[in-house]
């Protein structure tokens, strides 16, 4: 397949395919893909019991990955590779087993080389249980033939 032709929005299905595939971390956690779009994605994800801490609720490092795989679709998602520069998180409230995360993420800028997109994680009463910034950097390489 190639980019040449293809919307905005098919270019973002397109990229976050190729992108899916290759992603063994968000697949093997069991991360759903529930929406993309230019700049946009929204990945969810169950807290196991695997997922919990000493605390008994969700370790943040899962909270966190959920909210990288989301920025990584969002960023990724006009065709050109896209990696992290700096990301940050503020954790507002807990995660139990059985919840179900749902991270948003929205791009709020991008220019020349560089982005920052903001995540938002919420669980399925739709509180907000953290937000997320990601920077991007691109680099060579795209996920399609031009």
């Amino acid at each position: 397949m190639s980019a040449a032709g293809l919307s905005p929005q098919a270019l973002a299905e397109a990229c976050a395919r190729v992108m899916w595939d290759d992603d063994n971390a968000t697949r093997h956690l069991g991360m759903e893909l529930v929406s993309i779009a230019p700049g946009e994605a929204v990945i969810a994800m169950d807290i196991t019991e695997a997922m919990t801490n000493g605390h008994g609720t969700c370790h943040g490092g899962y909270m966190f990955t959920l909210a990288d795989s989301a920025f990584a679709f969002a960023c990724n998602s006009h065709n050109q590779r896209s990696v992290a520069q700096h990301c940050s998180v503020s954790f507002i409230a807990p995660a139990f087993r059985g919840d179900r995360l749902t991270a948003s993420a929205q791009e709020v800028s991008r220019r020349g080389r560089s982005g920052i997109y903001d995540v938002r994680i919420t669980n399925q009463e739709g509180e907000i249980v953290a937000e997320f910034r990601g920077h991007s950097r691109t680099i060579k390489g795209a996920h399609l033939p031009e």
